[in-house]
């Protein structure tokens, strides 16, 4: 099918055209300070369903944190997920870590050089094997994410569904054709590059494209039509009570949450989920009271309402505060803290709206 798909397209035009235009125009990245595997191999991760903005700080945060393998592969992992609060996929970082201490432990602390090997890595996936292989070793490797499924749909007029796993396949193929020997580290990070600033979703900025001539999307007229993908669907939604429960001492329960499953490991205020109506306080606070197993002095509410979005869920949280007389037995996985200490736990993004609404307005 490649062979098809490549056919009379001009492969040497594209490939230069490309390249040059990533090296005179690439944007200045922490991560492209150097080409170290490991720098490489952390932005990847970071990178991974989250924008580049968003990533520069805790990158730069985290590398200064943990400038080399050995600092993250024995790292607490309170320490780490600290380090990455806010960016959310935390099993990302829990992988990177295990990852990084069989490089350290087996690999005498060299990311290694072959799909084969890095593949074995936990959470190393085809595309960030591609990208490290490519970016700080200048392997022939595809690294094939969504901006550059995008870039090759409308390139090279692919209208199969990049949302099925085994399009994936097709671009890889073509892809092992396109990656010039030279220098495969610019054209790969150069097809991202052309993605994210100019192949956009909505609304490609073709006139500004340096490989335009060579588009079969432009010159046919289909460039806003490709690529195909079908809809996600729906999402879950999951109505949320949180709890901030405050004792005499002024201290907040908060509790950890599974070492498996969603935001694994973090912290959290107490939450049920419920049916009942925000105007209905009074039975809430029954709800909550069979919930906590024990009676309010007070309960408010409710005092903020927050919306987050996953890619597969939605979460309605209706926070409400409460307060108890005496010190109520705790289950295994909670504990006391001031709010002084909050900020030494790392908590999931919405509760981390919480915390700033309500601890940190002064």
């Amino acid at each position: 099918m490649k062979e098809a798909i490549l056919k009379e397209f001009n492969t040497n035009a594209f490939q230069k055209d490309l390249v040059t235009w990533f090296i005179e125009n690439q944007r200045e990245l922490p991560w492209r300070e150097n080409k170290d595997p490991y720098r490489v191999w952390v932005s990847e991760i970071m990178l991974q369903q989250t924008r580049v903005d968003t990533v520069i700080p805790y990158y730069t945060n985290f590398m200064r944190e943990f400038p080399k393998l050995e600092d993250l592969a024995y790292a607490n992992e309170e320490q780490i997920l600290k380090a990455w609060e806010g960016l959310g996929y935390y099993s990302r970082v829990r992988n990177l870590q295990s990852a990084v201490r069989e490089v350290v432990e087996n690999y005498q602390g060299q990311v290694p050089e072959t799909r084969g090997e890095i593949s074995q890595l936990k959470g190393v996936g085809p595309y960030t094997a591609g990208a490290i292989l490519s970016i700080a070793f200048g392997k022939v490797e595809p690294a094939v994410d969504g901006n550059v499924m995008r870039v090759l749909s409308r390139a090279l007029d692919i209208e199969e569904d990049i949302a099925k796993p085994k399009t994936r396949k097709i671009f890889e193929d073509a892809l092992y054709e396109l990656i010039p020997q030279a220098d495969p580290s610019s054209f790969n990070q150069g097809l991202m590059e052309l993605g994210a600033l100019v192949c956009t979703p909505t609304s490609p900025g073709c006139l500004l494209c340096p490989v335009r001539e060579h588009c079969r999307a432009y010159e046919r007229g289909k460039q806003s039509q490709l690529p195909v993908k079908t809809k996600k669907k729906s999402q879950k939604i999951k109505k949320m009570n949180v709890l901030m429960v405050w004792n005499d001492q002024s201290e907040l329960i908060i509790e950890k949450r599974p070492e498996k499953g969603l935001l694994a490991g973090l912290w959290q205020f107490p939450y049920l989920e419920t049916s009942t109506l925000e105007n209905e306080v009074d039975l809430v606070r029954k709800e909550v009271e069979s919930f906590l197993e024990t009676e309010l002095s007070s309960f408010e509410g409710p005092i903020d309402v927050i919306d987050h979005v996953f890619s597969h869920l939605k979460w309605e949280i209706h926070v409400y505060q409460a307060k108890i007389s005496d010190q109520m037995k705790l289950r295994q996985n909670q504990i006391w803290v001031s709010e002084k200490d909050i900020e030494r736990y790392a908590f999931p993004v919405s509760f981390q709206k919480i915390i700033s609404n309500q601890l940190m307005k002064g």
